[in-house]
């Protein structure tokens, strides 16, 4: 294959391992491989875009990276260039088996890199790479249908993980990284501020994708607190507030938390426990409030021992519970 010549996406000479867009097609093309729309595949084409990324994550040599979705293999081959090893989680099954003969065909060490064949939101454990060791960071174009619970689940999950440079939807990076009071500010970003701190970290063109996506695309960069804010019960605890508050977010807190407490009486009290204003909303809420909630709720149903609360089943009703703020 040609790596040398210029093409569309800005490719140059110096692509070096990487792959160019005529590498791409003679790839695709040989395995009868066409990008799935369903599953959000859209390639990169361009070596100068992958060294881009590569660089902004700042990946070491040495490193152990995860790849969520490495598709034909350009950033794949980028991490591998900037000398990490890597693990790539694959579903599709003419890409998982492309792949590894599309490195061992560019002289990648097998050592290097380890394939797991699966959905990425039901993996549940990582292979170490001989040398390396267990990923520390991920690097990846995250398909679109599912970049945010790809994200927030491997952080779940990885503890190992300290970092995080994917690239998904412009907007998926601005509901990320807002901040309370934004009207981007949702239960995503606040999901993503309890594992660490998103700030948006560059725009992608849509001409470096094959097939050209109709989105633009940008990088969010997440670097894990270096205390996790709570344990995992303490999370899901958590997480349960952050979903109740914005599944109705236009509510009060004190009507949108009414199903999660049992009522909008009991979520009052709840509220005011934890130095709420009843009458306020999620959007204006940060992380920390909304462990807050959480804690008040635990230590209101640990002090009424046989009376049902907001962990052990609903309170008697009252005639708020779908009042409107």
């Amino acid at each position: 294959m040609s790596t040398g010549e210029q093409g569309r996406g800005g490719e140059q000479d110096g692509a070096g391992l990487l792959l160019t867009h005529r590498d791409i097609r003679e790839l695709a093309d040989a395995a009868g491989i066409r990008p799935s729309k369903q599953r959000g595949q859209n390639f990169v084409m361009d070596p100068n875009t992958v060294r881009t990324i590569v660089g902004r994550a700042g990946v070491e040599p040495g490193q152990a990276v995860l790849e969520v979705g490495p598709g034909l293999g350009s950033l794949t081959l980028g991490l591998l260039e900037a000398q990490a090893d890597v693990v790539a989680v694959e579903l599709d099954r003419g890409l998982a088996e492309l792949l590894p003969l599309t490195l061992r065909a560019r002289g990648v060490e097998g050592e290097r890199f380890r394939l797991v064949h699966a959905d990425a939101l039901q993996v549940t454990e990582l292979p170490e790479l001989p040398r390396a060791g267990e990923p520390t960071m991920l690097v990846a174009n995250l398909p679109y249908n599912v970049a945010t619970p790809i994200l927030l689940t491997m952080l779940e999950r990885f503890d190992s993980l300290r970092s995080a440079l994917v690239m998904v939807q412009s907007e998926v990076v601005d509901r990320l990284t807002a901040g309370p009071g934004s009207r981007t500010y949702g239960g995503p970003s606040v999901k993503a501020a309890w594992y660490g701190r998103a700030v948006h970290a560059g725009r992608i063109s849509r001409q470096i994708f094959w097939p050209v996506p109709n989105v633009d695309s940008a990088l969010v960069q997440l670097v894990r607190h270096e205390e996790p804010l709570g344990s995992a019960a303490e999370r899901e605890q958590v997480f349960a507030v952050i979903d109740a508050a914005f599944a109705q977010r236009r509510k009060t807190l004190r009507a949108a938390l009414a199903g999660w407490a049992g009522t909008a009486a009991r979520a009052e009290e709840i509220l005011r426990a934890a130095g709420i204003d009843p009458s306020a909303r999620g959007e204006t809420l940060e992380v920390e409030q909304f462990r807050a909630i959480a804690h008040a709720a635990v230590e209101q149903a640990e002090g009424e021992v046989g009376t049902d609360g907001p962990t052990g089943g609903p309170a008697p009703e009252d005639d708020a519970t779908g009042a409107e703020g």
